[in-house]
Parts: C-alpha cells; structure tokens; sequence
C-alpha cells in the first residue's frame, strides 16, 4: 500500500475515534484512544460472523505497517523530543541522582527479577522457555513508557516534584530499557558464538555515552543556529531538522537515538537557553508546533495499539501468562525502586508513597509492544506479545484512569 494513502487512513481513523472519545467518552487521549479503538476491532471480530469485510480490511491495514520499525526508527524520536522541550530542566538537575538510578538501576534490578519470576510461572504453566529469553521480557516490560506517562500525570494533576521524578525517570529509562533489550538479544542470538562480558559493556558504553553526547552536541549547535536569528518560522524548522538529522545519525553512529533526543530536547528547552534563543513569539510557535505534533503522533500511536490485537495469538496458557504477569510487573518495580528512594527520601524531602505512585504510575506502552514485536520465533515472539499486550493494556486501562483517585486518596492531588 502507498505510504501516503496508510498515512491518510490512520490520521483519518485517529481523528474520528478521537472525536469519539472528546465528544461522547471523555477520556484522556491516550487511554480513550485505545479504548475506542479495542472496542471497535471487538466489534469487527463481532461483526465477522456475519460479514468479514472489514475484519479482512483492518487486517489487511496492520499487515502493512512495520510497528516496530515505525515506533522505534521513527516515532520515538520526535516524541521523546517533545515530551523533553515541555520537561522543566531545573528541576531534573535537582532530582538527577534518583533519577539516574531510577533508570539504570532499577531498570536492571526489574529486568532481572521480572524474567526470574516469569521464568518459573512459564515452567508451572507447561511453557519451556530458556531463562535468557525470560530476561528479554523482562527487559522490554521494565522500562516505563514516557509517551504514555507525560499525558494521564498532567491530566491528574500530580505534584510537579511527583511528577518530574516519574516524567524524567520515563524520558531516560526507556532509552537504558532499549539498550539492556538489544544487550541481552545479541546475547540470546549469538548464546553459540559466544558474547563476552567486555563486548556486553562495549555495546552498553557506546549506545548510552554515545547517544547523550549526540544530543548534548545537537542541542547545544541548535542553540547557537537559534541565538544568531529571531525568525520563528526558521526557527520551528531548526528543531525539526535537530530530531530528523539526530535520528539519522543515531543510527548510523549505532548509538542510542531515544537518549539523543531526549538530551537534545532537554538542552534546546531548557528556562535559561529558552530566554537567551528564543523570543517570546519564538518560543510559544516552537512549543506549540512540537504539542501539536506530540498530539498527532500519540493519536495515531495509541490507535495502532489497540488494533495491534489482530496480531496476537490468543492461546488459553498464553493469556494466563498474560495475566499473571500484570501483578509480577508491579511487585518487581515497587521492589527496583526501593533503594534509590531510601537513599535520597530525606535528603531530596520526596512526598509520602512516592514508591506507591511511582509503582502505580509507572505506565508500560507502545515501546513494550515494538519490542516484543522484535523478537524472532525462536525467542517465543508469540508467546511474549500476548503477555506483553495484557500489561500494557492494563496499564494503560486501568492504572491509567485510577492513578487520579491514588493521588486523592494519599492526598496529594
């Protein structure tokens, strides 16, 4: 199908079902999207008994796009952008010790207790799974989505300090998420080869260290480009330019592209750049054109989340699985948390359970979903996508719409 007309048609189906969702579901975005949009690929299963037109159509339209390829190689980077030019840097560089935690270690303690504990449900389940690609789910469950975070946190009204921890954690942590997933993958893919632990750290150092040192160097040239003009029109297309050539050179660098932008958005946002680059009618269009675009993309995302159940082999083990790893997903991140919170509660004066919102809050998407896609047959793709998909569609369903009534009741809100 021609790139332009897939295009049109997901815009299309993403502005109808998000008119439904302002006009007669009122939720937010990202949750009313995939709401609207499971409800109505039920209904097609629904109305396939009668008529599978529309069942071959839709199934037809996601056989057409490469999920993985279009979140991971494309969509990521302008969101991660624009989710970090809106996040308040001052108040990262205050909070930049837990959050470094919160997205390295923590992420590997989850990783590592996630695929433990999945390990043995799968073998009590009949399921033979290999203990490595155990760790690849836990790998690509543990890092929380940003995409998914940034909106439903402003929605209910979280404290900023609350919310700069589980925003910033979420920009960083799956950027770390993506590269511990490609880590254990080549472990998984070359087990006869052999993978040394030097080349492991190799791999770790370059995409990591390379990818904040790409941003930190793209948005400190965007910066210099932005302070020698005042034309807001050039200076919208500057930033645009910023994410489009820093994904390319991600990829040709083999370096983190998420982490890249993610630093760059940070750099080109942040209070003090903004008030020496930008004018005030600079800075309202730039900010205004990356919302616009960061609406557009998650509108569009959200809707190819809930289609993507059209994929998914939908075996009785396979969905139990699913459902046991909802709560093994909460437990093992409330216990990844606890010892970067015990070290700077007091001193960083964090509000009362903040390991509870945090855990809570902490919402899985679309990057646990690519992920899972990404994985080869041998790695038990099927098997891992039900299980991830249940995750992510509680996460998003039902954490997302009580994380609200949690901030009320611990009066926080």
């Amino acid at each position: 199908m021609d790139y332009f007309v897939l295009t049109s048609i997901l815009v299309t189906i993403s502005a109808l079902f998000g008119y439904i969702n302002v006009r007669f579901v009122r939720l937010p975005n990202t949750i009313g999207l995939t709401l609207v949009t499971i409800l109505f690929t039920l209904g097609i299963f629904a109305l396939s008994y009668f008529d599978d037109t529309l069942l071959r159509a839709e199934r037809f339209l996601i056989s057409q796009i490469d999920f993985k390829t279009v979140l991971l190689d494309v969509m990521l980077s302008f969101l991660l952008f624009a989710g970090a030019l809106h996040t308040d840097l001052e108040k990262l560089k205050e909070l930049r010790w837990p959050i470094l935690l919160f997205a390295t270690f923590g992420v590997l303690v989850s990783t590592f207790l996630v695929g433990t504990a999945m390990y043995f449900v799968l073998d009590l389940l009949g399921l033979a799974v290999d203990y490595i690609y155990c760790l690849l789910f836990g790998a690509l469950i543990s890092p929380t989505d940003p995409i998914a975070v940034l909106g439903i946190l402003k929605k209910a009204g979280a404290p900023k300090k609350l919310e700069a921890k589980i925003v910033g954690e979420s920009l960083f942590n799956d950027g770390i998420g993506v590269v511990v997933f490609l880590t254990i993958f080549g472990l998984a893919d070359n087990s006869e080869a052999g993978f040394s632990f030097s080349s492991v750290l190799e791999l770790f150092a370059v995409e990591v260290l390379g990818g904040v040192a790409l941003g930190l160097g793209l948005g400190w040239i965007t910066y210099q480009l932005m302070k020698r003009i005042d034309d807001y029109n050039i200076e919208v297309i500057l930033t645009l330019a910023t994410v489009m050539a820093g994904t390319v050179m991600a990829t040709h660098l083999h370096v983190s592209g998420p982490l890249a932008m993610v630093v760059a958005g940070l750099v080109v946002g942040g209070q003090k750049i903004r008030h020496k680059a930008m004018s005030k009618q600079t800075e309202d269009y730039v900010d205004k054109f990356w919302e616009l675009i960061d609406i557009l993309l998650n509108a569009i995302l959200f809707v190819l989340i809930g289609m993507e159940i059209l994929v998914l082999d939908l075996e009785r083990p396979f969905l139990i699985a699913g459902l046991i790893a909802i709560p093994i997903g909460l437990i093992c991140r409330y216990i990844s948390l606890i010892i970067p919170i015990g070290l700077f509660q007091k001193r960083l004066d964090f509000v009362p359970h903040t390991n509870a919102i945090m855990t809570w809050g902490g919402l899985r998407g679309a990057i646990s979903i690519a992920l899972a896609l990404g994985l080869t047959e041998a790695m038990h793709r099927d098997l891992f996508l039900v299980i991830t998909y249940c995750v992510v569609i509680f996460s998003i369903l039902v954490q997302g719409l009580t994380i609200e009534r949690l901030l009320i009741r611990f009066k926080l809100r």
